[in-house]
């Protein structure tokens, strides 16, 4: 009876063995035997699936060629450097098939049969139709070719170890292409497709589980990304400064919106691609998320109406007189000329977290060669940490002095050694 037992014991070792071996296992694609010629009007699509996926934001590092890779993406499990994708044969995916590109972004797996990591966000891509996946890959393969190797990973363990992944596309990869929603507009559903699919907003929209999943419960809830506050893109419309359409559209195309402000970090980069797209693609974008209702009935601070006489911060005032108001003070050339809004209503400001306001003020707002852009010049090594809490101190009792921030020199603190240790 023993014997029996140790048997049917090996035999369900066994079975679990050759159960997880089949999760953990995918076959190589082969290389194409010559480079692909791209169609023209196919790469003319593909060009703008490209812009809507912001594949350029994660895929050309800083001073780097276009598309060869090499960005660092720091994750609470390691530091990945994000790949080549231009259509070099030996370190891009110019040997790679239209069915190895598809898998990649359908399925999270490299034409050799390795895991991606879900850092690449092949859960939302696999969202999208067939034809904009084929049209990105013929945009890919039509860029110029860059021999340019991706530095090694330095994952912890056991994240080094990448079959793992299988595992997490269990729980987390539907790989089910959006459909239309029935009674809503054509409108609405393009900006959902652009949203949920190529977009993948949620990617630092939602916050992230202990595994680094998306939790559903809190879709679009609000995530942090880069030590960026990625604020809820639910229940805009219903906000105590709400959102209207053509702010919205403004703000997505990298303009500075009235009542608002413009974007920032890790937004920015991403407003900049989207400035490239049709405007109606912003304006369907805007339709979609300012429709979605608020996911907490948490009321935020009602910062946008006049606020009650701040708090004396003479420090604070003095640093903004100096270091600000040659931009943002109510008579500067900005505000009277193109409009801008006051520091007092823009949502760094008026946000219940400090992190935004710090960390724009620590790293600024670099300039860009795409248009339109805006520029504001870093104070990191200008301002030392009491000098950036009293400036944030004191515009925060600007635009909300019943309910100001604490602990902010630590905050500061903090946010500058971790943009150091980058």
């Amino acid at each position: 009876m023993k014997r029996k037992s140790l048997w049917a014991l090996l035999l369900v070792v066994l079975i679990g063995l050759a159960v997880c071996a089949t999760l953990m296992w995918r076959p190589a694609i082969p290389l194409l035997d010559k480079p692909l010629i791209a169609d023209a009007a196919s790469v003319e699509r593909g060009a703008k699936v490209v812009e809507q996926g912001d594949c350029a934001v994660c895929h050309t590092r800083p001073g780097g060629a276009y598309m060869a890779g090499g960005l660092p993406l720091v994750t609470p499990f390691g530091t990945l450097y994000t790949t080549n994708i231009t259509p070099d044969r030996e370190t891009g995916i110019g040997g790679w098939s239209q069915e190895a590109f598809v898998r990649a972004m359908r399925k999270g797996v490299a034409r050799d049969g390795h895991f991606l990591y879900p850092a690449f966000p092949y859960v939302h891509y696999s969202r999208m139709t067939d034809t904009d996946i084929v049209d990105a890959y013929h945009y890919l393969t039509s860029v110029d070719p860059v021999q340019a190797r991706a530095p090694d990973n330095h994952m912890m363990f056991p994240m080094n170890f990448r079959a793992l992944v299988s595992f997490w596309n269990l729980l987390f990869l539907r790989n089910d292409p959006l459909t239309d929603v029935p009674g809503q507009s054509a409108k609405w559903n393009r900006g959902r497709y652009l949203v949920e699919g190529a977009g993948h907003c949620s990617s630092c929209h939602t916050p992230l589980n202990f595994i680094g999943g998306e939790k559903g419960s809190e879709h679009l809830g609000g995530g942090l990304v880069d030590g960026w506050h990625a604020p809820a893109l639910t229940g805009l419309a219903q906000a105590a400064n709400p959102w209207s359409t053509e702010q919205l559209v403004a703000y997505l195309r990298a303009q500075v919106a009235t009542d608002h402000g413009g974007a920032a970090g890790p937004m920015l980069p991403v407003s900049l691609s989207i400035a490239q797209l049709p405007v109606e693609d912003a304006q369907a974008i805007a339709e979609y998320i300012l429709s979605l209702p608020a996911t907490t009935s948490k009321a935020g601070p009602a910062c946008a109406a006049t606020p009650p006489p701040a708090a004396d911060n003479a420090e604070g005032a003095a640093l903004f007189a100096g270091a600000c108001a040659g931009c943002h003070g109510a008579g500067a050339p900005m505000r009277t000329v193109d409009g801008r809004p006051a520091l007092s209503v823009v949502s760094a400001a008026t946000s219940d977290s400090p992190r935004n306001l710090i960390k724009t003020i620590l790293e600024g707002i670099p300039m860009s060669t795409r248009q339109p852009s805006h520029y504001m010049p870093a104070f990191a090594d200008a301002l030392d940490d009491s000098h950036i809490a009293a400036l944030a101190g004191y515009l925060r009792n600007q635009a909300c002095a019943a309910q100001p921030w604490t602990d902010l020199e630590k905050t500061v603190t903090t946010l500058r050694h971790e943009g150091a240790s980058k």
